[in-house]
């Protein structure tokens, strides 16, 4: 039979496995919390490029909205739109001609 002080050893010793069982193996344990870092770190990352990516497209709605500008710069470059009355030309580099 163990003596009174080995009880209360024994006692301490199991609470103190119960806490480390926490710590490195339980909810909310140190490898789990390590790993929620890194996932919020992830997160926030592509949250950002999210935002930057929401603030280019409304500047965009906001050019369209108030203005033709945009909607011209747009036709002009890529289906090659002329006012009336205006003169396109196109320089090419001297020896790029037909040959």
């Amino acid at each position: 039979m163990l003596a009174p002080r080995h009880w209360t050893a024994l006692g301490l010793t199991c609470l103190l496995a119960l806490l480390q069982y926490q710590l490195w193996l339980g909810r909310g344990s140190w490898p789990q919390v390590q790993d929620y870092r890194q996932q919020l770190a992830e997160q926030t990352r592509s949250n950002e490029l999210a935002r930057q990516h929401n603030e280019q497209l409304a500047s965009e709605v906001r050019d369209l909205e108030g203005g033709m500008t945009m909607v011209e710069e747009i036709a002009r470059y890529e289906l090659g739109l002329l006012r009336p009355n205006e003169v396109f030309v196109k320089v090419t580099p001297l020896g790029a001609g037909p040959r």
